[in-house]
């Protein structure tokens, strides 16, 4: 049996369908029987009829299942209807036509677009009820002002209910992955408290006693410190891994980066990416900070800033280092050494952003890369 999160959501709109399948055709079946001495063909009549009945029971089957309701089977079911409705210039007189006498599907021929509503959106539905429309003009041998209000209310239904199985959808969606969300921060929680009441004190006090005894022990008191950030940016954060549909969020993944000497600042929402782009700009990032550790002295501390807006994000890379001296890149590239430069400018040209270098003598260096967040496809 289907779950809640794995049925169709638009469920309950097939099985409405259905139910307005049988009972139409009913209404057609006793419309044939009150006229079936009217009729020009009428043995024509009852066989096309029976056909309605046939498939009503066929499709309702079908549609009553989640694995029934394949993209062919609805518009197989869309061109059979038309083609039952144009038959009936070989069915009625033309004095049922000079009376407006009802086709021979009558009001059967409306839920074909329905059902094409429900699978395709509202543009399908709109597109069946254009089709079933010209039918009933071809049918009618007349394009008149009949013929154009029901074509109105085929594409008005189509309209509306595809709206609507398309919005159940995307509701269903939207929850499933607010559920998911939901037990990822309870299990997150769970670990934080257990976390915390053992490792996290434990690397804490490594960190003020080697703060306190000096020398080489300050050096474990450092990586301590760094490890005991890390561990609760991944405890507080979301999951940064690729999610549904290829995605990850860049501010769990930023946050990581935290060390006693990086300070991260993110968007309190996540920021999610294309998962490829996300991993990129982890990467870039990685790669000024880590030019900030081999170039901007002992000490130096560095702030990563993280901006949604939008339609592009922005990733700031900061330093209180030295700087870089005037001329020194214009060197570099005279001796054909540009390195983390042009690596960082590259990465960013191929995801069809740009990063630019700020940076003088005495005021530190600046990164400040921009990138769509379709990642420039």
């Amino acid at each position: 049996m289907s779950t809640p999160l794995t049925r169709d959501p638009a469920t309950p709109l097939w099985r409405g369908v259905v139910l307005l399948r049988v009972l139409t055709w009913t209404f057609a079946l006793g419309v044939v029987l009150a006229h079936r001495t009217d009729f020009h063909r009428p043995w024509l009549a009852l066989t096309v009829v029976g056909v309605m009945g046939a498939w009503t029971a066929c499709s309702s089957l079908a549609y009553a299942r989640e694995t029934g309701r394949p993209r062919w089977l609805v518009v197989l079911d869309v061109v059979l209807t038309t083609a039952l409705m144009l038959t009936s210039p070989w069915i009625l007189t033309d004095a049922q036509y000079a009376a407006a006498a009802p086709l021979i599907t009558t009001v059967w021929a409306a839920v074909g677009p329905l059902a094409a509503a429900i699978r395709f959106g509202a543009r399908g539905g709109v597109v069946a009820g254009l089709v079933v429309a010209v039918g009933t003009g071809l049918a009618r041998e007349s394009f008149d002002l009949d013929v154009f209000r029901d074509g109105v209310l085929l594409c008005a239904s189509g309209l509306l209910v595809g709206m609507a199985a398309t919005l159940a959808r995307s509701s269903a969606e939207a929850l499933a992955r607010a559920l998911r969300t939901e037990a990822a921060t309870a299990e997150r929680e769970r670990l934080a408290r257990s976390i915390h009441d053992s490792v996290l004190q434990v690397l804490a006090r490594v960190r003020r006693r080697g703060l306190e005894v000096d020398g080489e022990a300050a050096e474990l008191a450092k990586l301590a410190g760094e490890q005991e950030i890390a561990l609760r940016a991944l405890v507080s954060t979301e999951p940064g891994g690729a999610g549904d549909g290829g995605t990850a969020d860049l501010r769990s993944a930023l946050q990581l980066l935290a060390t006693t000497s990086v300070q991260v600042s993110a968007p309190a929402s996540t920021v999610d990416l294309p998962a490829q782009l996300t991993a990129e700009l982890v990467a870039v990032t990685r790669e000024a900070l880590s030019n900030v550790e081999k170039h901007a002295g002992k000490g130096a501390r560095a702030w990563v800033l993280l901006e949604d807006l939008g339609t592009e994000v922005v990733v700031s890379i900061r330093d209180d280092g030295p700087g870089i001296e005037a001329g020194r890149l214009a060197r570099a590239a005279a001796e054909g050494r540009l390195g983390v430069v042009e690596s960082i400018r590259g990465r960013m040209a191929d995801l069809g952003g740009t990063a630019v270098l700020d940076s003088a003598p005495g005021r530190g260096t600046e990164w400040e890369v921009r990138v769509p967040k379709d990642g420039g496809g």
